[in-house]
């Protein structure tokens, strides 16, 4: 076989690879759960720099237990990081301490008025254009961060938006 076939046969070895993956995540996409999860903004000390956002997600929980940190002015993240199964009730994504299918790491965390809620470990990257405009958070907003919620693996995102009174509106980010 000449390096020319050999090169050829070797890009349409990748071509597939990537049009495979590419396929399994659109399938994913139709066939898995869809939801708007709430979400912190999380800035990542990555040498690398785009056009994304991190964002964590941020979880109502069942079945865990928050510890508090065992010495005065310590960091409680370490001690309060757990496994969680993730699963989809009532339009809701919600981190269980129990369970089986996907699941991820997640860091519990203490309200001021004592309810516990999730952050997941590892932020879920937003990718937007170059030209996006992002606007940023006023009072009374939050940002939403809509999933696929895969067999296996953490949640991928699809797009994100902004909640004021109740009211979800995706933004446009194209």
């Amino acid at each position: 076989m000449s390096g020319m076939r050999k090169g050829l046969l070797l890009g349409a070895i990748q071509i597939a690879l990537v049009l495979s993956l590419g396929g399994k995540l659109l399938y994913d996409r139709v066939t898995r759960p869809r939801v708007w999860v709430l979400s912190e903004v999380y800035d990542p000390e990555l040498p690398i720099r785009g056009r994304y956002l991190s964002e964590r997600l941020r979880l109502p929980t069942e079945g865990f237990t928050y510890r508090e940190a065992k010495q005065r002015n310590s960091s409680d993240w370490y001690v309060n990081r757990q496994w969680a199964y993730l699963v989809v009730r009532n339009n809701q994504l919600i981190a269980k301490q129990q369970g089986s299918g996907p699941g991820e790491w997640i860091y519990l965390h203490k309200n001021n008025d004592g309810t516990i809620v999730a952050l997941s470990a590892e932020p879920v990257l937003v990718f937007i254009s170059e030209h996006a405009e992002v606007p940023s958070l006023k009072a009374g907003q939050e940002m939403w961060v809509e999933v696929t919620v895969p067999a296996r693996g953490p949640p991928r995102p699809i797009r994100i938006g902004i909640k004021k009174d109740g009211v979800l509106t995706p933004l446009k980010l194209n």
